[in-house]
């Protein structure tokens, strides 16, 4: 069984070339501004997990997820061509919706500094007509 450390490199090598596949050869229009969040390989190199996420958000999942299972023969062979390993992980995605979650998050804690410089009291001294 390879170490922690090489499953990370092959997880880190599989992002970055299926990120260079979807830009330059997937003609699929289901799969374009998409963003390979992460990629987590099994320790018998069976499995592949890639996560993904688009800008639009979660409205787009399912379409997005159903284009990369027709894509995944594909990708897997371009992918196993690519990077040598002795048997290739089957490919299989799900849909990320932390860069959703984080973006959320972020208007709330604008709103609530928002809220904040509202309702701080005025300086004394620095009367306004």
């Amino acid at each position: 069984m390879p170490s922690q450390l090489r499953l990370h490199r092959i997880a880190d090598r599989i992002r970055e070339e299926l990120s260079e596949m979807i830009i330059k050869e997937v003609r699929d229009p289901r799969v374009t501004m998409i963003t390979i969040t992460d990629v987590k390989v099994d320790r018998e190199l069976a499995f592949a997990d890639i996560f993904i996420s688009a800008p639009e958000g979660s409205q787009r999942s399912q379409e997005v997820l159903e284009g990369f299972q027709s894509a995944a023969g594909f990708l897997r062979h371009n992918l196993a061509e690519r990077i040598d390993l002795r048997v290739f992980p089957k490919l299989r995605f799900h849909w990320d919706p932390t860069p959703e979650r984080a973006d959320h998050i972020e208007k709330l804690l604008a709103s609530i500094h928002k809220e904040d410089e509202q309702r701080k009291p005025q300086e004394p001294g620095s009367n306004e007509l």
